[in-house]
């Protein structure tokens, strides 16, 4: 019973600290079954739905119970996908993030592909782990009673950026982002490799 007590304050904390960072926005919740076969993957996955506010023109959509699946001396994962409208597939993408990491770990630089576009009509259909830079370190950086959580940016991206990104590295592939200065939740955003 202690593990998953741990597990339910791990993700009090991280739902607490979502909701302080964007006060001021409409924020809900809702517990994600993964489904047979994968719900033992991580048992408490809730997704926060935050609309758009004083911190951010966008919606945004973060993690919480994913922290427990793969944590290390205290100290786990969470993760945010921004996106231009509310829509039931970014939390599907979120579930669908969390339950790979669960098998594979993800960390900073990691990507995974996605199989099809994130948004009709878009080029990016593979996701990125970021640093949150449309959110700073005070969302990325959650502190827990039994250790942290670090919030990490799910960014969509396409597979020729993932191609430069092997081939360049991360570093080089978030200075084209910059150079190209691009909208992270536009569908249509055109690759910048």
């Amino acid at each position: 019973m202690f593990e998953s007590e741990r597990r339910q304050r791990a993700r009090a904390s991280v739902e607490a600290h979502v909701r302080g960072f964007f006060t001021g926005h409409t924020i809900t919740v809702d517990d994600y079954d993964l489904g047979p076969g994968r719900r033992e993957a991580v048992p408490d996955l809730r997704i926060l739905t935050v609309s758009p506010g004083p911190r951010a023109d966008s919606w945004a959509y973060v993690t919480a119970g994913c922290w427990s699946t793969v944590e290390t001396d205290g100290h786990g994962l969470e993760f945010v996908l921004t996106a231009p409208v509310r829509d039931e597939r970014f939390a599907g993408l979120l579930a669908m993030t969390a339950y790979y990491h669960a098998g594979h770990q993800l960390d900073l630089g990691h990507s995974l592909p996605i199989g099809e576009p994130w948004l009709p009509r878009s080029d990016c259909d593979h996701l990125l782990i970021s640093l949150p830079y449309l959110h700073g370190p005070d969302l990325e950086n959650c502190p827990l009673t039994d250790g942290n959580a670090r919030i990490l940016w799910v960014l969509p991206v396409t597979a020729a950026e993932m191609a430069y990104r092997r081939e360049h590295g991360h570093e080089a592939l978030e200075q084209l982002f910059d150079e190209h200065a691009i909208v992270p939740t536009d569908p249509r955003r055109p690759s910048v490799a």
